[in-house]
């Protein structure tokens, strides 16, 4: 008995290869080039595979006779027992030639070959993906039935198998496996594909809201997802039992979840917070799927779900599978191995594997360059308020880069003092005295800096003031919200419209804007600060939208609690409130520079968001329960005694402390 394999060093080949690998015979391997060679010495070395059973074949599945040789096609003749096929295109974003080219002229020289060789039984692997749209049940009998074959993968697939069925002269057999993910014992995994592209919006939700968070969310069509190391297992037994030729097997799970059922179970995996309550999108499924193809060509449409597909790290045909309509009979499958051991294993037993190995082996993030150093090379780099806490510690973090630093606050000695640090630590700063929230001084050292240093390539909006004090306490105090405004809002706004038209121009331009949580939570006492704050979301969130396109990124941090001068004492005497370090603030500036992301917030942040924007009476409650003159929440600048806080006040502030980052 002996085999013959196309595909070998694939995700499924590699792992089908190893079982083979135990029966008798000898296993010739179709290697493209030299690199193939090497990937498949890897493969054996790897699994301590027998050497003496291999045999490579030089040649290719787009070429005529696969390109291989007369003398090895003699010494093939007549020798293969089993011919598998596995090599083809299974990437939803390759080009539509290349899947041509593959899949279905492919799939015809591979089975011309095997014929001139007389081979004793043609192994195709095909894919679910034959079904096209098809709504409802799908036997292993039907093929032609097939309806929505418009995507070239569903098509190519769909029209490689027709192929085989109507052409061959040797027995065949046909596997059509679901979406095969990792290894159901290791999590194993090759790469990304299927409910993986999903991955990376559950830990976005993670890293931003607690796990027990409750989400509202969509649910979709089943998705059939199945561990590769079953898929391997079926195929090999079901290919050498006997009286199977000519039919069709789904190698499937015979009760797959729903997508939003999915979603949840590696959420949990992924210790992310799950959909609580999920819209059923089946009910878009009467609008008919012409109307569908017609909507999608309209421009705002077309430019929303590249929009949403881009947010979410999702391709475009990857989104069409949530609302996958079709659901896959597997008699003939479940028949084969119902004399072996070989059964689907159940998702929720081996997600957490899945999960694991995606995290530490495929997240597109392992292999981002994340080089502070290689973001900032010879830029420059304007931060504000630099001459003491956040501004200041961020300064210092960018000294070991060879960014050109300009540094701007209105203390002139303190301002002197930061540019002796840096340059000790073998950075270039350069200082500018101004007051942002007065036009005459701000513009000065706006066009000084031009004229200096030319463009500005990061603005880091950071000078700021915040007014701790209740809006009964500031009826006659009208100027504390101008001056608040004046520096927190026009001072950033004078330095973005200062330097916008250089960034424009150059179509590059990063500007960071430290914004608050009180934004997010609606902070008592902080009416002041807040306002002015969002003044800056506001006016951000629109510059984004207009100049998106021209190169310009923007980025909002929703700062939380810092321990600064200007709050510490105050915070420390309450106790429990928690409060970031200069050092921790001054990260997540760096990572602003690095990721360039549209907004970053703790946890805390945005689940008061969530709690003020769904439930705001709830919201208003949380807070207030936080704010009570009699609790000890003095006004800024009050001698009045401090009273401990209540109990109602330290659970809050526990709670906070749990969710804060």
């Amino acid at each position: 008995m002996n085999y013959f394999i196309t595909g070998a060093t694939g995700f499924i080949g590699s792992q089908l290869l190893q079982r083979l690998a135990k029966r008798p015979g000898d296993i010739y391997l179709l290697t493209y080039d030299q690199l193939s060679e090497d990937r498949l010495s890897a493969l054996i070395e790897k699994h301590q595979l027998p050497k003496n059973k291999f045999h490579c074949i030089k040649g290719s599945i787009t070429e005529p006779n696969l390109g291989i040789s007369a003398e090895d096609t003699k010494r093939l003749t007549g020798k293969i027992t089993h011919f598998f096929h596995l090599a083809a295109i299974y990437d939803l974003t390759a080009s539509e030639e290349d899947m041509m080219r593959a899949n279905i002229d492919g799939t015809e020289y591979t089975l011309r070959f095997a014929e001139r060789i007389n081979a004793g039984c043609f192994h195709y692997f095909s894919s679910i993906a034959v079904a096209g749209q098809f709504r409802g049940w799908f036997r292993e009998d039907m093929l032609n039935e097939a309806t929505g074959l418009e995507h070239p993968y569903f098509a190519t697939k769909h029209n490689a198998e027709k192929l085989l069925q109507e052409t061959a002269t040797i027995p065949w057999r046909a596997y059509r496996p679901g979406i095969v993910i990792g290894d159901s014992k290791t999590g194993l995994a090759d790469r990304i594909d299927g409910p993986y592209y999903f991955f990376k919006v559950i830990q976005k939700i993670r890293r931003a809201l607690p796990e027990w968070a409750p989400l509202l969310g969509l649910e979709g069509g089943r998705l059939n997802l199945v561990p590769v190391d079953y898929v391997a297992d079926a195929i090999d037994h079901i290919s050498h039992k006997e009286n199977l030729d000519n039919q069709c097997f789904h190698i499937v799970d015979p009760d797959p979840y729903r997508a939003g059922e999915v979603i949840n179970i590696f959420a949990e995996a992924g210790h992310a917070p799950r959909m609580a309550m999920r819209l059923d999108m089946r009910v878009f499924r009467m609008v008919p799927s012409h109307l569908w193809s017609q909507l999608g060509q309209i421009p705002v449409l077309k430019r929303f779900i590249d929009a949403i597909s881009q947010e979410m790290d999702v391709p475009k045909d990857a989104m069409s599978f949530f609302n996958y309509p079709t659901q896959f009979d597997c008699t003939n499958t479940l028949n084969a191995l119902s004399d072996s051991q070989i059964t689907c294993p159940r998702l929720p037993d081996y997600a957490d594997k899945i999960w694991d190995y995606w995290e530490r082996n495929l997240d597109p993030e392992l292999y981002v360059e994340k080089s502070l150093k290689g973001c900032v090379d010879g830029k420059v780099v304007v931060i504000t308020g630099a001459s003491s806490g956040i501004g200041y510690t961020t300064a210092l973090k960018l000294a070991s880069t060879k960014a050109k630093l300009v540094l701007v606050a209105r203390d002139l000695e303190r301002l002197q003092q930061t540019r002796n640090e840096i340059e000790r630590l073998g950075g270039q700063a350069f200082i500018y005295q101004s007051d942002l929230s007065k036009d005459e001084s701000a513009q000065k050292a706006i066009e000084q800096i031009k004229r200096d240093h030319g463009k500005v390539d990061i603005l880091i909006n950071n000078a700021g003031r915040s007014i701790r004090r209740s809006v009964s306490k500031a009826t006659d105090r009208l100027h504390d919200y101008e001056r608040t405004m004046q520096i927190n809002y026009f001072g950033s706004l004078r330095m973005i419209l200062g330097n916008l038209p250089e960034m424009i121009e150059a179509k590059q331009g990063h500007i960071i804007n430290i914004s608050s949580i009180a934004v997010l939570t609606n902070q008592p006492l902080f009416s002041a600060y807040a306002a002015s704050k969002s003044a800056l979301d506001t006016f951000t969130r629109t510059a984004s939208i207009e100049l998106g396109g021209q190169g310009i990124n923007f980025t909002t941090i929703n700062m939380p609690l810092v321990e600064t001068r200007m709050i510490s004492e105050h915070y420390r005497h309450e106790g429990g409130i928690p409060l970031l370090s200069p050092e921790e603030a001054a990260d997540l500036i760096i990572k602003a520079i690095i990721e360039k992301p549209k907004r970053i917030a703790t946890k805390l942040g945005l689940l008061g968001a969530f709690v003020h924007g769904v439930y705001p009476k709830l919201g208003e409650l949380l807070m207030a329960t936080g704010y009570n003159p009699d609790h000890g929440n003095a006004d800024e600048g009050e001698d009045s005694e401090r009273k401990e806080p209540t109990a109602d006040v330290v659970a809050l502030n526990s709670i906070m402390r749990e969710i804060h980052m």
